[in-house]
């Protein structure tokens, strides 16, 4: 599959290799634990997001960055592994991303990310990939790599395109890349430093997605709000359940109705991120479709 065919979801954004410690209980400021079991697996949000789309069903194309090194060849495997495409996966001289993860036994999570390679994605970047985002379904961007590289593939995005912003982590959004956007996918410590749901939505954009953990989403439209019921479940580990919820809604819009199917999107993606939590690190916790709609099936 070549740049030039459309896929359903092209995501823009990160790739790190995930480094996770499991603690009884996360430290406070100052303090040391000790870990009773650690592993490395692939993550950053872009990534995981998009191998989520892709297990969703839903051709999907990734923009971002690794470095020449054993991190970078792992990252590119995995993406060709789950049938993602890479032509724009670019190799440059920074090392790859780096995510420090703990997870408590009773998993929560701390996390600190080392941009790396993610920061050296250009402009110039998304520019060669004009042809995929314009063609796209569905551009699906994050904000662990710059907001001029964010804006630009917005601003790339076709005219049909819809366009899903997950503002993690959350910073300053000017109008230049808001009014791109049809839906945003914040938590509910990210909505608040944007200044709220409604704020967001008086600045245009269309659909605010507040995602609410165990207790599932809220939808804040000009209309009103619309609860997105939760799947219940025992969590092992969150880590990666935003990805899978942000990863499965924008698989869905892309292949079963778009925004006018919204409401059953979200459901899917509720249950994406409810199963993402009962296995242990980011990608390796991401559903399949069969398991997503077997659940809701329930």
């Amino acid at each position: 599959m070549t740049q030039h065919q459309p896929f359903d979801v092209v995501v823009v954004g990160s790739a790190n290799m995930d480094l996770v410690a499991r603690v009884v209980r996360l430290p406070h400021p100052g303090e040391t634990v000790s870990a009773h079991d650690y592993f490395e697996a692939c993550g950053g949000k872009g990534a995981n997001q998009a191998i989520a789309a892709a297990r969703a069903g839903a051709r999907t194309a990734f923009i971002g960055a690794v470095g020449s090194d054993a991190a970078g060849d792992t990252l590119r495997s995995a993406f060709i592994g789950d049938a993602v495409d890479v032509s724009m996966l670019a190799t440059v001289r920074e090392p790859t991303g780096r995510a420090l993860i703990g997870v408590s036994d009773d998993a929560e999570n701390l996390i600190i990310v080392v941009p790396g390679a993610n920061h050296a994605l250009s402009v110039d970047h998304i520019d060669a990939a004009a042809a995929l985002l314009a063609n796209a379904k569905v551009v699906l961007v994050q904000l662990e790599v710059r907001l001029a590289v964010v804006q630009r593939a917005l601003e790339l995005a076709g005219r049909d395109t819809i366009v899903v912003l997950n503002p993690a982590p959350a910073s300053e959004l000017p109008d230049e890349v808001l009014r791109h956007v049809d839906v945003i996918t914040p938590n509910e410590h990210e909505v608040a430093l944007l200044g709220g749901a409604s704020s967001l939505v008086a600045r245009g954009v269309a659909n605010v997605v507040v995602t609410q953990g165990a207790r599932g989403a809220l939808l804040v439209t000009r209309d009103g709000e619309t609860r997105i019921k939760p799947f219940a479940v025992t969590p092992l580990d969150t880590t990666g359940a935003g990805d899978a919820f942000c990863g499965v809604l924008s698989a869905r819009l892309a292949v079963a109705g778009g925004l006018a199917e919204l409401a059953l999107a979200l459901r899917a993606a509720a249950v994406a991120g409810a199963l993402a939590t009962q296995t242990a690190g980011a990608v390796p916790s991401l559903p399949a479709w069969a398991q997503v709609a077997a659940a809701l099936q329930q």
